[in-house]
């Protein structure tokens, strides 16, 4: 039998109390603590447990235990049984949580009221809250929603608690059936929404502020929304007004141009990038032929054995220009670490850059692959003369 008095249930804008503590227990580093009234909020239904202190130990956590009383995690210094303590709600969170739930209800309401599309779970989070649907609305559609529960939230209407049995609640056009047993805990929106629901939630629609929804996604054959009610709408309101100020002030265009000129930086970013992209090949062709002037004889033909100072883009360049002359062979180490290596061979050479790379990677640890005329392979554990000392051995034995 559940002895815990839920203040909550009656009065969730309670924001101190006092309290008999009845039992106590160890709860690893910290301590579990019954009280024979409570106006914490524990996680159940969707709605996170509320935070706040206990005779001023902090409370970090608030459960139901199995036989549904709700016990409290503690940390410092626990109060003993019997003793009168006085218990404090962190009512910025509380409140937080009573705009949002209080927002869930009304969202659903609406969705449901004009669209006949049911709620199948919802979930109240710390930045922002969501609800799955069990079908997917169109982007028009959920805009009337928001347009109406706004509207509905400007209107003020009270929101009320009352207690009935199982037998009243299956008379009453609750939105959803309530599996439980017993008497029932029921929010009615007035004119809006009846549900049965245990958690908390604010006295008037108008204490939720506003509703925002914003982003919806597919979500297992239906819709998830994600929503904001009250402080954080504001806040998130704040930073994108913030962001949007610093954006506009860079490409100095209006709020409403700033979609616009984002696509054409982008557009104007890929053509700088093509550009440079064909200014390094043609660079590449310049230094390729320094590099070629500088190849050594060797049985198979002429090999560029070189620590360069290029990314993996350059040295591919590099090595496929120095290819193209005939009997040529290109090995080309990164000077930065780990080390990467590009081998590249001229169409008549027959030495193999697979084969290369392949034996620098078991020899040094690196990743990477390729063909016969073109391979590279990275993350090299050893330095640039290591491996250029490596390769000499390599191509003296094939």
């Amino acid at each position: 039998m559940t002895t815990t008095d839920r203040l909550y249930y009656s009065h969730p804008a309670t924001p101190a109390f006092d309290a008999t503590v009845v039992r106590t227990e160890p709860r690893g580093a910290h301590t579990a603590v019954w009280l024979d009234r409570t106006a914490f909020y524990p996680t159940s239904g969707g709605q996170p447990h509320d935070l706040g202190t206990l005779a001023g130990a902090p409370v970090i956590d608030v459960q139901d235990d199995d036989v549904g009383d709700v016990v409290h995690v503690v940390g410092g210094i626990a109060p003993q049984v019997g003793t009168v303590v006085h218990g404090r709600i962190d009512w910025t969170r509380r409140f937080d949580h009573m705009q949002q739930h209080t927002g869930q209800h009304l969202l659903s309401a609406v969705i449901e009221q004009l669209f006949s599309t049911r709620t199948v779970s919802f979930h109240l989070g710390s930045e922002s809250s969501t609800i799955d649907l069990d079908r997917e609305l169109t982007p028009e559609q959920l805009t009337r929603v928001e347009h109406e529960a706004n509207a509905v939230i400007w209107r003020d209407r009270p929101v009320s608690i009352r207690f009935v049995s199982e037998d009243e609640a299956k008379r009453l056009p609750l939105r959803k059936e309530s599996a439980r047993a017993g008497t029932l805990r029921l929010i009615e929106i007035e004119h809006v929404d009846l549900s049965a629901c245990g958690g908390t939630h604010v006295d008037r629609t108008g204490a939720i502020g506003q509703l925002a929804l914003t982003t919806w996604e597919r979500f297992k054959g239906g819709q998830r929304l994600k929503f904001l009610c009250g402080r954080l709408a504001l806040e998130t309101f704040q930073q994108l007004r913030d962001v949007t100020a610093a954006s506009i002030r860079q490409v100095s265009v209006l709020p409403a141009e700033l979609p616009g000129a984002i696509e054409r930086l982008q557009q104007e970013l890929k053509e700088q990038k093509r550009a440079n992209a064909a200014l390094q090949v043609a660079l590449a062709g310049f230094e390729a032929v320094a590099l070629a002037n500088s190849a050594e004889s060797f049985d198979a033909g002429h090999l560029v054995l070189q620590a360069v100072d290029a990314d993996a883009v350059k040295l591919k360049a590099l090595a496929s220009a120095i290819a193209e002359r005939p009997g040529h062979v290109a090995v080309l180490v990164s000077c930065s670490t780990p080390v990467l290596v590009v081998a590249a061979r001229a169409a008549d050479a027959t030495t193999s850059c697979q084969v290369i790379i392949a034996s620098l990677a078991k020899q040094f640890g690196g990743r990477g692959g390729g063909k016969p005329d073109l391979a590279q392979c990275g993350a090299l554990q050893a330095s640039p003369d290591e491996i250029i000392a490596a390769v000499r051995i390599l191509i003296s034995h094939l």
